[in-house]
């Protein structure tokens, strides 16, 4: 459906809704070079259900049986992009680990406006945007799992859910202020797949995994296969709203130990989240307190709108654990940060207890001093 607020040559309105009312619709993805966007431009590309497929990205990707637009999805003149388009599926996000946090959300945060603003302006009938189930929050307390209505409690500070609060803020914005305009947000759990590389990736690139005292985390994740077979249904209209995606069910402590072969160091809350936080402060880590909580407390979401139009995942948990294990050899990383060979010894030789949180900071600090020397 088209905005009909829009007033400037109403007759062109009315021709483009009779031509392509019985037709495919015509669908952009953004960030089609790389990523879930790449995975999600190569599905549409081989399936039937969607018509012409608009890839946009600042560079050339190499899906093929697509539409090449180049762009930034931060030019304002994104809309001329968006000729003859009738679904955005906005998949650009800067999700990595290194990136300076006021950078990353401004990025993040001006490219969801500009697709928003640039997709109205076009008559675009649907859009979608990507987050993640870090909306929600990860806490002690929260249901395992989490319904798809549920409150959006995470921090919102200098953290990437931060970043993902004002998306889905601009996605409600968008709602009021273009009725005719349909926006769907997808939230994936931890997201696992070729080249995925965030935080909650690096915590399995670890000596050990990080658990809090008194606290008994769930793992789950979402592999990028899955979360476009989700994208594709938004973009054709079939779950519409709010949407979770996510394996069936989780995994506990235990059986993620098990599966990846790798042990927990077990430290009080209070010292692994003021510990994080003055590191963070200081610039020797790139994790804020706010996101050690995924690593440590349970966000597992219930998929019930995806599920209710007949969706389920290819990937348990199991599996997609297994692939996260298997791209990681070779790494080396401790609260986040990537370390080179030799530090990656000395701190896999001392992991063990509070002396695993000295000794990999310790060698942070190393690879910090030794970064930053002229």
């Amino acid at each position: 459906m088209r905005n009909g607020r829009r007033q400037v040559r109403p007759e062109r309105s009315v021709r483009r809704e009779r031509s392509t009312a019985a037709a495919p619709p015509v669908v952009a993805v953004t960030g089609a070079a790389r990523g879930a966007g790449h995975a999600l431009a190569v599905r549409l590309a081989g399936s039937a259900r969607p018509g012409r497929i608009v890839a946009i990205d600042d560079h050339r990707g190499d899906a093929t049986g697509v539409t090449w637009r180049l762009a930034d999805v931060r030019d304002p003149t994104l809309a001329s992009r968006l000729t003859g388009v009738d679904v955005v599926v906005h998949t650009d996000l800067d999700v990595s680990a290194d990136s300076d946090p006021r950078q990353r959300r401004a990025r993040n945060v001006r490219g969801a406006q500009t697709v928003l603003t640039a997709a109205a302006a076009e008559r675009v009938g649907r859009v979608v945007l990507v987050t993640s189930a870090m909306v929600y929050g990860a806490r002690p307390d929260n249901p395992v799992p989490l319904p798809e209505d549920a409150p959006l409690l995470a921090d919102s500070g200098g953290s990437l859910a931060g970043d993902l609060l004002e998306i889905e803020e601009l996605a409600r914005r968008s709602r009021r202020v273009n009725p005719g305009m349909s926006v769907t947000v997808v939230r994936p759990a931890a997201l696992v797949g070729d080249a995925v590389d965030t935080l909650l990736t690096r915590h399995f690139e670890a000596p050990r995994l990080l658990a809090v005292r008194g606290c008994a985390p769930r793992w789950q994740f979402c592999h990028v296969d899955d979360l476009a077979v989700a994208l594709e249904l938004a973009a054709i209209g079939e779950v519409t709203g709010d949407v979770a995606v996510g394996c069936d069910g989780s995994l506990s402590a235990a059986e993620v130990e098990s599966l990846s072969g790798l042990k927990s160091v077990e430290l009080p809350a209070k010292l692994t989240f003021s510990t994080a936080q003055r590191l963070n402060r200081i610039g020797v880590t790139p994790t804020p307190a706010a996101e050690l909580r995924y690593m440590v407390y349970p966000w597992v979401v219930d998929c019930a709108a995806l599920q209710a139009v007949g969706w389920r995942p290819a990937f348990s948990n199991t599996e997609a654990l297994s692939v996260l294990l298997g791209a990681r050899a070779g790494r080396h990383a401790v609260v986040g940060r990537r370390l080179d060979r030799k530090d990656a010894a000395i701190t896999a030789a001392g992991a063990a207890g509070t002396a695993a949180a000295v000794i990999g900071t310790a060698a942070i600090v190393r690879h910090a001093r030794k970064k930053n020397k002229p």
